[in-house]
């Protein structure tokens, strides 16, 4: 164990946990924007469609995320028509496909997640709304999703601490994020064992501290469910007078 090498490596694991986080945001973000309409029409559209969508789904939850990753850096380069196209100078850049690849997995993730939480939304509510003149665009804006995504965050937590840890996959096609970083000083120092317990503590550290924001942001989005202090107060008063 050397423990001046980890100090050491330090900045530059850091600067390789910053690309991290960049690729985990950018994927997160695109990722809810396409998993949204899709777990609308996965409910809401034609059969077909939901067929396809369905397909989708089943694709990225059913085949490795590195198979994956292979296939948008490696395949898509090999057919003229992309190369020839105006999204050719993203295509080629490595953070451009990593980012491709994260977004499309996680939003068939997210998107199975939303789809289970709409479904959970009570019947009521959504009747409610009708009964208030509501279409059914509007429904969803103002009553169901707002609903759903509150139901869905617990769920949804856990996939964003499962994207934090595919990030490491990135270092597979030439990106130095936390893993590739320290694969490359390993390479350096033949010091594996300092090198990935130190990436591996800031991992843990970044997980934690995710699950303890989405935590917060569940807890807060869910203060209507829980009584006031006081009548907290007057219904402990009662139970221990009735004891």
């Amino acid at each position: 164990m050397n423990p001046a090498l980890m100090i050491e490596s330090l900045p530059a694991l850091l600067e390789g946990t910053w690309l991290s986080l960049q690729l985990l945001t950018a994927a997160l973000v695109l990722g809810m924007a396409l998993a949204v309409p899709m777990a609308i029409a996965r409910l809401e559209a034609p059969g077909p469609v939901r067929a396809v969508i369905a397909f989708y789904i089943s694709f990225f939850r059913g085949t490795p995320l590195l198979v994956q990753i292979f296939l948008v850096y490696y395949g898509l380069s090999q057919f003229d028509v992309i190369r020839e196209s105006a999204l050719w100078p993203f295509i080629r850049e490595p953070w451009f496909c990593a980012v491709l690849t994260f977004a499309l997995h996680t939003a068939a993730y997210t998107a199975n997640i939303l789809r289970g939480a709409i479904q959970a939304v009570p019947a009521g509510e959504i009747e409610a709304a009708h009964a208030c003149g509501m279409s059914g665009p509007v429904a969803y804006r103002v009553i169901i999703l707002p609903r759903a995504f509150r139901l869905a965050l617990p769920a949804y937590a856990n996939e964003v601490v499962s994207m934090l840890k595919a990030t490491s996959l990135a270092s597979t096609i030439t990106i130095m994020e936390l893993t590739g970083t320290a694969n490359t000083i390993v390479a350096r120092t033949f010091a594996p064992y300092e090198l990935f317990v130190t990436a591996a503590a800031i991992y843990l550290v970044i997980a934690a501290i995710l699950t303890a924001a989405l935590r917060a942001l569940e807890y807060r989005l869910a203060r209507h469910q829980r009584a006031p202090a006081s009548t907290a107060a007057v219904i402990a008063g009662d139970a221990h007078v009735q004891a």
